[in-house]
């Protein structure tokens, strides 16, 4: 199958501004793009004719609860945060996704195609993260992998047990409470690589929270830091490099009071909600600048919901909340489509219009934005299958 007579947004380098995307095709074939080009292509019966309108890469939104946080549903649909252990790594966010949450239709509906839904951030680790996509009915079909592991920074594990009069109630104690389970992690690894070199030594006693540290020591997994205050981000940076992780930090609420050095750094953060309040003490220097600045610095951004905190169909919004706060609008674009992809580690199957990725593609009407808050795709294809038409899945 193809999808001619487009305008192709293929998310590549050099980005064309929208009236000046080429023209062209994209074959489908498998679940993948097969093959592409631009101007005219032959046409079959099966064929989709774009008439001219842009076809975008599905969305991406790297930081979200969707199907662990149930939409509507209190504790009973509230699997977010096991909120009993402050080291948890080696829970597992697909054991929690509930891929009947209406809003995994609501994200596809509005081109959102992939998604990382993410333990909450009541502990200090909080488990695995999984990237999936947005249709399904078994999450073990719909995953991509898991993407690394989820810790938390500040004044959530704070909070949380502190009105249990539990540890951590301080900075302090969260930051070393993920030093000892990572030192820890280090010596079970030591421990199973001697014992296999050496027949007299027996393998330690099986530790599921070493094992769920083992990919994130030896960088095969992201460590994803929840973080919105500066100092915490300067935490999350040294613990990563005490360690040799390979860090990504979520929220980065006061990141553009330290751009540089996150630039300098080389580490991606996932902007976001840029939706809401100044709800808590952590965002008291939360500005819609923010995005905008940490790409003039050069740090690789992404744009998140944070769903069900802002809802995720609103993903494209806060794209443009970002342009409103000073983000060029391909950044921005950027930001929800491969540069997301490439941050979460994806990008071997999705982010980009290019042959051999999942075709998982958007279409627009010509002269519509795909940010625009009243703009709906005209269709969503996941897989290379139509999964929802005019807003509607």
């Amino acid at each position: 199958m193809r999808i001619y007579h487009a305008k192709l947004v293929t998310m590549e380098t050099p980005m064309y501004p929208d009236d000046t995307c080429p023209m062209g095709w994209v074959e489908v074939a498998d679940g993948h793009i097969t093959d592409m080009g631009f101007g005219e292509c032959p046409i079959d019966s099966e064929d989709i004719d774009a008439n001219g309108g842009y076809l975008l890469p599905g969305f991406l939104d790297i930081h979200t609860h969707i199907g662990i946080i149930e939409d509507g549903i209190d504790f009973e649909g509230d699997d977010c945060n096991e909120a009993t252990d402050p080291f948890s790594p080696q829970l597992r966010a697909i054991d929690a996704i509930n891929p009947f949450d209406p809003c995994f239709a609501d994200a596809c509906a509005r081109g959102i195609t992939t998604v990382l839904s993410s333990p909450g951030s009541a502990n200090p680790a909080g488990g695995s993260i999984l990237a999936l996509k947005t249709v399904g009915t078994l999450v073990d079909d719909m995953a991509i992998r898991t993407v690394g592991l989820k810790f938390a920074l500040g004044e959530n594990p704070k909070t949380v047990y502190d009105g249990r009069d539990e540890t951590p109630v301080t900075r302090m104690a969260t930051a070393a409470i993920l030093r000892e389970g990572l030192q820890k992690a280090v010596r079970y690894r030591t421990d199973c690589e001697a014992a296999e070199q050496d027949v007299e030594l027996s393998l330690p006693d099986y530790d599921s929270k070493c094992e769920a540290l083992l990919p994130v020591l030896d960088g095969t997994q992201q460590a994803w830091f929840h973080c919105h205050r500066a100092d915490d981000m300067a935490t999350a940076l040294r613990i990563a490099k005490e360690f040799g992780l390979r860090p990504v930090l979520i929220h980065g609420t006061e990141g553009y009071l330290i751009a540089d050095a996150l630039a300098r750094e080389q580490v991606p953060i996932v902007v976001g909600p840029l939706i809401g309040t100044r709800c808590k003490p952590e965002l008291q220097k939360q500005t819609l600048r923010n995005a905008g600045l940490l790409k003039a610095a050069g740090v690789e951004i992404a744009i998140c919901t944070d769903h069900p905190e802002v809802p995720i169909a609103y993903l494209p919004a806060s794209a443009t909340m970002a342009v409103k706060g000073g983000l060029a609008l391909a950044d921005a674009l950027w930001a929800c489509t491969a540069g997301a992809a490439e941050i979460a580690g994806i990008a071997d199957r999705v982010g980009r219009i290019r042959v051999g990725l999942d075709a998982d593609l958007q279409l627009y009407a010509p002269n519509v934005s795909a940010l625009a808050l009243d703009t709906e795709p005209d269709w969503v294809m996941i897989d290379g299958t139509i999964v929802s038409k005019g807003g509607v899945s």
